[in-house]
C-alpha cells in the first residue's frame, strides 16, 4: 500500500513565496503566530492556494493577497497534525530568532571583551584599550563568536602579555618558539593560520599609532621591533666601517672597513658567529642613502655608521647592544616626523644614544632647505633632549626627511667625531 507524506503538498513550487513569508514572520515574532503575511503580484497558483485556505474568493487582478497566519496554521494542522513551526523547521531550515540571538550574542561579546579587560596590560598601557576596543567595535568578535573561536583572542592577549613581560635585554625570540610558549602550536602565529596573528600584529601596529599594513615585510617589521625573529636570514642591518673581533663575522667586518665598503649583517650571522666590537664611537642612521652617499663620498675616513633601514630590526638591536656593551657611544640622526623622534626616544631609552643634529636649529635648518614640504603625520613625540624641537615642529608642521639634510651629516662625518 502506497502512503502519501502530508508534507509534500508544502513541496511544490506554488508554497515557495507563502512559506518563505511565514518563515519571517514567525521569526520576527520569535515563534508566535500571529499577524498576516502578503504576497505581491501572485501566480495564479499562489492566489488559488490562498483562496483554498482561507475560503475566500481572491480576484484575479489582485495585485496582492494575504494570509493570515492562525488561518493557515489551522490549515496546516488539518493536513499534517502538527504546527505550522513545526512544518517549517520540518521543511528546514530550524527557525532562527534575532531578537534572542542578538541579545545572546551582545552577552557573549560582553563575557569575552571582560575577560580581555582583566588582563594586567588593560590598566597600564593605553595602546591596549584602543586596541581592545577596536576589536570589539569593528565585528572582529562577533566573527569569532560566530566561529566558536574565541580562544583566539585569549591566545593574542597571552601573546601581548607574554611580550611585555620581556625584559628589555632579553635575546631575541624565534616566532614559533613564542606561538609553542603561549598557544602551544609553533605554527600558531604564522601569516594564513586564521586571525590570531592578525590579532596580535594589530595590537602591535597600534602600540606604534599606525595601522597595520599588508605584506610580509609590514609584518616582520612589527617582529623585529618586539625582538621577535620571524626570519633570522631576513632579518638584517647594514653598516659602513664597523671593524669587529671574532670568526668569520668579525673578520668580514674588519675586511670590509679596510676599503671602505657597505656590509649587510644578517641576524643569523650574528648570532652564529659572535663578534665583539670595541669603538669608543658609532654614529646610527635611519635612511640607507645616507650610509650610500658616506662610503661614496667618505670611503675609509667615513667614522664607523650602522644604518637602520627604517625602523630597527632584531639584527639591528643586537649589534647595537654589542657596541654599548663593549662600552662605545651611538650618536643617532634619523627623520624629523612622529615616527622618527619616537625612534629616537627608543634608542635614547634602551641604549642611551645621543641625539646627535636633532635639535631645533637643525630641523628648521632642514626646513628651509627640504622642497617636499610634507606635513607631520602620527602621535606627537616629546623630545626631551630638546624641548624646543617639538615645539618648532608643532609650529612649522613639516616633515624633513633625513636624505634631505645629508649634505650637514657628511660634512661633519669628515670632520671626525664630535
Amino acid at each position: 500500500m502506497t502512503t502519501t507524506d502530508p508534507y509534500d503538498r508544502y513541496r511544490t513550487p506554488e508554497f515557495r513565496r507563502v512559506l518563505a513569508a511565514a518563515r519571517r514572520a514567525l521569526e520576527r515574532h520569535q515563534g508566535q503566530v500571529q499577524g498576516s503575511i502578503g504576497l505581491n503580484n501572485p501566480s495564479p497558483a499562489e492566489r488559488n492556494i490562498i483562496i483554498g485556505i482561507t475560503g475566500n474568493y481572491r480576484s484575479a487582478n489582485a495585485q496582492r493577497v494575504t494570509l493570515p497566519l492562525l488561518e493557515f496554521e489551522h490549515s496546516v494542522r488539518n493536513v499534517t497534525g502538527d504546527s505550522l513551526r513545526d512544518l517549517l523547521e520540518h521543511l528546514g531550515p530550524p527557525l532562527r530568532f534575532r531578537a534572542v540571538e542578538r541579545t545572546a550574542l551582545d552577552q557573549t561579546r560582553q563575557e569575552v571583551v571582560a575577560q580581555a579587560e582583566a588582563s594586567p596590560l588593560h590598566p597600564r598601557h593605553p595602546w591596549y584599550q584602543e586596541w581592545l576596543t577596536s576589536v570589539a567595535t569593528d565585528g572582529t568578535i562577533t566573527g569569532l563568536i560566530n566561529k566558536q573561536a574565541t580562544h583566539l583572542l585569549t591566545q593574542a592577549v597571552r601573546v601581548l602579555e607574554y611580550l611585555d613581560s620581556r625584559p628589555d635585554h632579553a635575546p631575541p625570540v624565534m616566532l614559533p618558539a613564542l606561538a609553542e610558549t603561549t598557544t602551544g602550536d609553533t605554527k600558531a602565529l604564522n601569516p594564513g593560520r586564521g586571525p590570531l596573528p592578525t590579532l596580535v600584529l594589530r595590537a602591535l601596529a597600534t602600540t606604534r599609532g599606525v595601522p597595520l599594513r599588508p605584506g610580509a615585510e609590514a609584518r616582520r617589521e612589527l617582529w623585529d621591533a618586539c625582538d621577535v625573529i620571524v626570519d633570522d636570514l631576513a632579518s638584517r642591518v647594514l653598516v659602513l666601517n664597523l671593524p669587529a673581533t671574532g670568526q668569520g663575522l668579525g673578520q668580514w667586518l674588519t675586511d670590509a672597513a679596510i676599503y671602505g665598503t657597505p656590509f649587510h649583517i644578517t641576524l643569523h650571522q650574528l648570532v652564529t658567529l659572535p663578534i665583539t666590537v670595541n669603538l669608543p664611537t658609532v654614529y646610527v642612521c635611519e635612511n640607507p642613502a645616507v650610509l650610500r652617499r658616506a662610503a661614496g663620498e667618505l670611503g675609509t675616513a667615513s667614522p664607523p655608521l650602522i644604518c637602520t633601514e627604517g625602523r630597527p630590526s632584531t639584527a639591528f638591536h643586537r649589534l647595537a647592544r654589542r657596541v654599548t656593551e663593549a662600552g662605545g657611544q651611538l650618536h643617532y640622526h634619523g627623520d624629523f616626523d612622529w615616527p622618527g623622534i619616537e625612534m629616537t626616544n627608543h634608542l635614547r631609552t634602551r641604549y642611551q644614544a645621543e641625539p646627535w643634529r636633532m635639535n631645533a636649529a637643525d630641523y628648521l635648518g632642514g626646513v628651509r632647505t627640504d622642497s617636499e614640504h610634507v606635513q607631520l603625520s602620527g602621535h606627537v613625540q616629546d623630545t626631551d633632549w630638546d624641548p624646543e624641537l617639538a615645539k618648532v615642529m608643532l609650529r612649522e608642521n613639516r616633515a624633513v626627511y633625513e636624505e634631505a639634510v645629508a649634505d650637514t651629516l657628511l660634512t661633519d662625518w669628515s670632520l671626525g667625531p664630535p
